[in-house]
């Protein structure tokens, strides 16, 4: 029973932690492309200058995260690899 409330809390753990990061990366999105595309308060509409880069500025952010986040797992596939041809040839 002990068991299955620490899987229970480690997966609800793991939950939060993936929570977290994605509001981290939404916040680094809107801070970014508020910054870089929002240029005139004097309205309340939005330009379609404003919209345009702030569109262009979401794909990029999305692009560049989703190809970092490939890159980093094509890593852990070799680190694993080497990792294990090196237990292979230590036994």
């Amino acid at each position: 029973m002990t068991s299955e409330i620490i899987d229970a809390a480690k997966i609800e753990a793991e939950q939060i932690k993936s929570f977290r990061d994605f509001l981290f990366s939404y916040n680094k999105l809107s801070e970014l492309c508020f910054v870089d595309c929002v240029w005139d308060f004097t309205s309340r509409t939005v330009r379609d200058q404003e919209n345009n880069c702030a569109v262009n500025c979401a794909e990029k952010f999305l692009k560049a995260n989703q190809r970092i986040s490939q890159r980093f797992q094509e890593f852990q596939v070799i680190s694993n690899e080497n990792a294990l041809a090196m237990a292979k040839k230590a036994g």
